[in-house]
């Protein structure tokens, strides 16, 4: 039995070990968390692969200037074919040819060509200069992934501060409803209150406990999501630096949309994409022009017992037109240009919208403040209520219903001077983030898990 008893503490002792390695607490600063998001995230590499293609897609078209050099060579075993002859002979005085039927077993043909484009309406130029562009357009769209990525991840740090903060104001709160339901359970029993006033205690007590329970699966659920985000081990408990969120003074100097719109990374991405389809009309132009090109080459053949050819060097200009581009051009032309103005308006488009974003930005922040501002001298304010109510309380001036309901009042305070901090540090990430200085804020490293 002592035995038996000693195993089963050492499991539940191994289990219990287990259990807290796997909920391993990470203090992980914001810069941490950003560092992780944008060199780490499945989203951030996914952006970076994007790139490289397009990069070795530009690589791939700049190779097209090149000579195309081929070389080919067969070799054949022949069947025995009956081969006639009739090649003049210099014996003959009539001009008679020779004939005859060798035997003819293999054929050998060696060949090498080398072409050469020297001019083809530019659009060999003209395609690189676009895959220049679409390079620089992917390059432009991974660092505005990466902005978003490091958004997503300020939003989680912010979501999960809020979240464990109101799980320790709820813990709090709990046990002053449940010291509260200890004392009316005495008082009752002597018969200083009525036990409706108990009931009402217990029931708050009840309904705080099950906030606590959806505030921790809320703390649950977002450590889940960012945890995922960063690479972290499965089981990591996140604990944010509640530094970020501790100072609620103005952080923001003057943000301009005109900055904005210089630095916006996604409105550059537009533009090398505008260049790209501008370049792409001038390719479809290029087929109103012929074709010209730089040939040469070397061939060698030796059909066995006839005859073999070696050194037959050869070269000159080739040129070609397709004479049904004259028809079928203008439609592709069409096509690109509209391409081409779709990215304008797109252009356009966005620039104003990042105007739209800096002003609403700029007016979210200053709410936050104020609301900061306005939550706590409420803190203070839901204090003194309570402090007033229960001293009524205590002194028969005010019932039961008055004191819970005080109490509640001051909970939500806290709450939601604790949320506001925590808004004024993500609206303030958020204006950084339209303004196209989000990432340049915060020291990014590559992190190791």
């Amino acid at each position: 039995m002592k035995t038996k008893n000693l195993l089963l503490g050492a499991t539940l002792f191994i289990s219990g070990f287990a259990t807290l390695q796997a909920q391993e607490k990470k203090q992980l600063s914001l810069d941490d968390a950003i560092g992780m998001a944008v060199t780490q995230s499945t989203e951030a590499n996914l952006a970076d692969t994007k790139v490289s293609t397009s990069k070795f897609e530009m690589e791939s078209v700049k190779n097209n200037v090149y000579p195309e050099v081929k070389l080919s060579g067969q070799y054949q075993r022949l069947t025995n074919p009956n081969v006639t002859l009739r090649l003049p002979t210099g014996d003959s005085n009539d001009g008679e040819t020779a004939s005859g039927s060798p035997k003819v077993d293999q054929l050998m043909l060696g060949m090498a060509t080398v072409g050469m484009p020297l001019f083809s309406g530019f659009k060999l130029k003209n395609s690189v200069e676009a895959s220049k562009d679409a390079y620089n357009a992917e390059t432009f769209n991974a660092a505005h992934t990466k902005e978003q990525i490091a958004m997503q991840t300020i939003v989680l740090y912010s979501n999960l501060y809020k979240a464990q903060q109101s799980v320790k104001l709820i813990e709090e709160n709990l046990k002053s409803a449940n010291q509260r339901v200890t004392d009316f359970t005495a008082m009752e029993q002597n018969g200083i209150i009525a036990r409706n006033d108990l009931l009402k205690a217990q029931l708050q007590a009840s309904n705080i406990q099950l906030s606590l329970e959806d505030a921790k699966k809320t703390v649950s659920t977002i450590n889940y999501q960012l945890v995922t985000m960063l690479k972290l081990p499965e089981g990591t408990q996140v604990e944010p630096n509640p530094a970020y969120f501790e100072n609620s003074e103005e952080m923001v100097t003057a943000v301009t949309a005109e900055e904005a719109i210089s630095q916006r990374n996604d409105l550059e991405a537009l533009r090398w994409e505008q260049k790209a389809s501008e370049a792409n009309i001038k390719v479809a132009q290029a087929d109103y022009y012929p074709t010209v090109t730089l040939l040469g080459g070397y061939a060698a053949v030796d059909i066995k017992n006839v005859f073999q050819v070696t050194n037959a060097i050869n070269f000159g200009v080739g040129v070609s037109y397709d004479l049904s581009n004259l028809f079928k051009n203008s439609k592709h032309i069409k096509s690109a240009s509209s391409r081409a103005e779709a990215t304008k308006q797109q252009v356009e488009l966005l620039t104003d919208r990042i105007k739209v974003q800096v002003q609403e930005s700029l007016e979210n922040y200053n709410l936050a403040i104020k609301q900061n501002r306005v939550y706590t001298e409420a803190v203070t304010q839901a204090d003194e209520n309570y402090r007033i109510v229960k001293d009524k309380y205590d002194n028969g001036l005010s019932d039961t219903n008055d004191l819970l309901e005080a109490d509640v009042q001051q909970l939500q305070a806290k709450l939601n001077e604790t949320f506001s901090r925590a808004d004024i540090t993500q609206r303030y990430y958020e204006l950084l983030n339209v303004s196209g200085k989000l990432i340049n804020s915060f020291k990014i490293t590559q992190q190791n898990n």
